[in-house]
């Protein structure tokens, strides 16, 4: 595709071509590291501006976060992403799995991302669970435990989305733990992970999420290392994770006193966790996130800049 022509025609930072350990990681960006949740939200920073400082910090590859907050259009994504040297290797998309009559509308959702992204050369599609409460009004939209019937069908659904994605665009799904969904706890991934095919569903790696339901995304390389197939690299704060859990604090809140954090701060140790991701000996984007909404629009350039050099310093790509 074109934005692979432009990316390469310059030097690329995006790979560790020095220590043949790392070369087999390569380090994107996704909306998330610019404070966007949301497709629309007049908190968040146009996208043509995010665009524009995404490149200006370094980064070549792209997962592009919610969809509607670049063009929906895939010939207007295409020509955005060729015009500021990005490459497309993802799309992301919220759908409610677990119940019956959410599925046709899940469906509708992810063919229209699959459609774009399949269009521009990208090879995987995130699905985000649905929070039990409320991004914005923190109020609660769910239960907060599942049950057995509801895990079954999620199960179910998450084997049926893969495949459609997988036969119909030629895209791989990879789930995606997160803080307040039914996906957040080291014994709730494995209770996906151990019931769902391997064909059509595997492990989107958000190591901040990771943390922030009480699992060690290291300890999880080890335990899956079949099943990670793209990576979300980012850290939280454990005092204010453990605060947020002891006080039943809903994600957004946790996130808006300042729970994730920029590396090194917080957890996972980064050298380890970028070791444990290029011993696994296989291409995996690691894309970098930070949750940040809402962000002061100063805030995400220069820390993008400072992030992906300090994970370069750790193996993954290059200063």
């Amino acid at each position: 595709m074109t934005g692979q022509t432009t990316a390469s025609a310059r030097t690329s930072r995006a790979r560790n071509t020095i220590d043949p350990r790392y070369s087999r990681l390569t380090v994107g960006v996704c909306p998330d590291q610019w404070g966007v949740w949301f497709p629309e939200d007049e908190k968040q920073i146009p996208w043509e501006k995010a665009l524009g400082e995404m490149a200006e910090a370094g980064f070549e590859y792209m997962e592009t976060g919610p969809f509607g907050y670049f063009p929906k259009d895939a010939a207007s994504l295409q020509k955005a992403m060729d015009d500021h040297g990005f490459t497309v290797v993802a799309g992301t998309g919220w759908g409610v799995l677990h119940k019956a009559e959410a599925w046709a509308e899940t469906e509708r959702t992810f063919r229209a991302i699959a459609e774009t992204h399949a269009a521009v050369g990208a090879e995987y599609i995130v699905h985000l669970p649905p929070l039990f409460r409320d991004d914005k009004t923190w109020e609660w939209t769910d239960e907060r435990v599942l049950t057995p019937e509801a895990w079954k069908l999620y199960v179910e659904n998450a084997n049926r989305l893969g495949q459609i994605i997988k036969d119909e665009y030629g895209l791989k799904m990879v789930l995606h733990p997160h803080g307040d969904s039914h996906i957040e706890s080291p014994q709730d991934i494995a209770r996906i992970f151990d019931a769902t095919d391997p064909s059509y569903v595997n492990l989107c790696l958000d190591t901040g999420h990771i943390v922030y339901g009480g699992g060690d995304p290291i300890e999880m390389v080890r335990t899956y290392p079949d099943r990670i197939a793209y990576v979300h690299i980012k850290a939280f704060d454990p005092g204010l994770v453990k605060q947020a859990h002891e006080e039943d604090w809903p994600f957004g809140e946790a996130v808006a006193r300042g729970a994730s954090v920029t590396p090194p701060a917080g957890e996972p140790d980064m050298p380890r966790l970028i070791d444990a991701l290029a011993d696994l000996n296989k291409d995996l984007y690691v894309i970098c996130e930070q949750d940040l909404y809402p962000a002061d629009p100063a805030f995400p350039l220069p820390n993008a800049i400072a992030t992906r050099e300090y994970l370069a310093d750790c193996g993954l790509g290059l200063r």
